[in-house]
């Protein structure tokens, strides 16, 4: 086995350090075989770091609890695990999707559909960690959410809106990065947006009197207590004066929206976020995630994903085609997963459990070619060809977005700790 002396998990030895006998026992042919396959792998990322970034923004829809790919994306239809759910035909000839994506099944020439993702995390929160991060949980270093990344590597400090914004549920937070990348929480999209607005009876000129007499206050203070959790009280009332005085908050008011585009998405608070995330999108936000929970079906799976993708089908098929009618979608890369998939096992109570070897994720937008799937699953869930990890498809994104997926970050300790630890570039998806 080898180790780059980048990873942060390798061990505490790099070549050089090695005695000739600890050199010879590691074998000559081995060291060389790993040396020529990380160049390689470099100068695969080196010749595609010198293509000019093919998205500018990242839009994120996360189902928290895993959905099942056998009644979505992959379907097995007449199988003894294939369910109730039939097929649909889409608008690319040959690909068919459940049943319970019609409307989406009309977008199928905009989407790729990777079938064979592949994890070891099928703990929620691990998978979810992973998933977000694009490393497994450690008790040693807090990983900053790709949306965190993305802030970092590609927001504006002066942009009066959040770089990083979640909307219905937090996700991660900006892990060893600075406090100012986590995300801007967006708890509900129905209902008025909290800190974007003065108090009542308080005008400009009042509150920066206050904000500087609050600074002056605090000086002392946060001088012998730095850390995380100071940088986030700092940050916060840095995004919230800037919001609180742009026009570019209006991004937030889905009222200004026809009432047909509103019903179009959903009016909830799914389909209303994602008509939120192409506001935000238009407005100029680099990452956004919107979120749903309820996938973890364990029980009585074929009606609760009836029910969640009469949610999910109308606002992710509008997201779709909004961005292209507004030519926005060729710079947005979208992306729909979980943090796993379902078992293709039925269970006793017409559920299906947790199954991280073999499901399914779907992009769009930012250079992503679609009406095309990649990978291959049986009919027992297993992984026929086409393999993808987690950290192949951050490689990917970060590919997409042009950001280095080798830079290293450096932890709060000064560890180095590379964008993405491993992980190839998934060429179909751009070719």
């Amino acid at each position: 086995m080898s180790f780059d002396s980048k990873d942060p998990n390798a061990p505490d030895f790099c070549p050089q350090d090695l005695s000739r006998r600890r050199f010879l026992k590691f074998g000559m042919s081995s060291f060389i075989g790993a040396i020529a396959m990380k160049q390689a792998q470099l100068m695969t990322f080196a010749q595609a770091a010198q293509t000019a970034p093919l998205a500018e923004h990242c839009i994120v829809m996360f189902m928290n609890g895993g959905p099942s790919q056998l009644d979505t994306f992959d379907p097995k239809p007449n199988t003894p695990n294939g369910g109730p759910f039939k097929t649909v035909s889409t608008s690319v000839p040959g690909l068919q999707f459940a049943e319970t994506l019609p409307l989406l099944a009309e977008q199928a020439h905009h989407l790729a559909v990777i079938r064979s993702m592949a994890t070891k995390e099928g703990n929620h929160e691990r998978a979810r960690y992973l998933l977000h991060t694009g490393y497994a949980p450690t008790g040693s270093v807090k990983h900053p959410t790709f949306g965190s990344l993305v802030s970092h590597h590609l927001g504006n400090e002066s942009f009066e809106l959040p770089n990083c914004i979640n909307i219905n549920s937090p996700s991660f937070n900006s892990g060893f990065l600075n406090a100012s990348h986590d995300p801007f929480v967006v708890s509900n999209p129905l209902e008025p947006i909290d800190d974007i607005e003065y108090p009542e009876q308080m005008d400009a000129h009042r509150f920066q009197n206050r904000l500087k007499m609050l600074q002056d206050l605090e000086k002392d203070f946060l001088r012998n207590r730095s850390g995380r959790s100071t940088e986030a009280h700092q940050a916060i009332y840095k995004k919230a004066d800037k919001m609180i005085n742009s026009e570019r908050k209006k991004a937030f008011e889905l009222q200004e929206e026809p009432m047909a585009i509103r019903q179009a998405y959903g009016m909830n608070q799914f389909g209303q976020g994602c008509l939120m995330a192409r506001r935000l999108i238009e407005r100029g936000v680099k990452f956004v995630e919107i979120s749903l929970d309820g996938w973890d079906t364990h029980d009585d799976n074929f009606t609760r994903v009836g029910d969640l993708m009469q949610v999910v089908d109308p606002a992710f098929a509008s997201l779709i085609n909004d961005l292209s009618e507004r030519e926005l979608l060729d710079k947005t890369l979208v992306i729909w997963m979980g943090e796993f998939g379902r078992t293709p096992k039925i269970n006793k109570d017409e559920g299906r459990d947790h199954f991280p070897n073999g499901w399914s994720m779907t992009l769009a937008g930012g250079g992503v070619r679609g009406g095309q799937v990649i990978g291959q699953t049986d009919n027992e869930g297993k992984v026929l060809s086409g393999q993808v990890s987690v950290q192949d498809v951050f490689a990917s994104l970060c590919f997409a977005l042009g950001i280095d997926h080798n830079h290293e970050n450096y932890s709060r300790s000064g560890r180095p700790i590379r964008v993405v630890s491993e992980g190839q570039l998934i060429q179909p998806l751009f070719a």
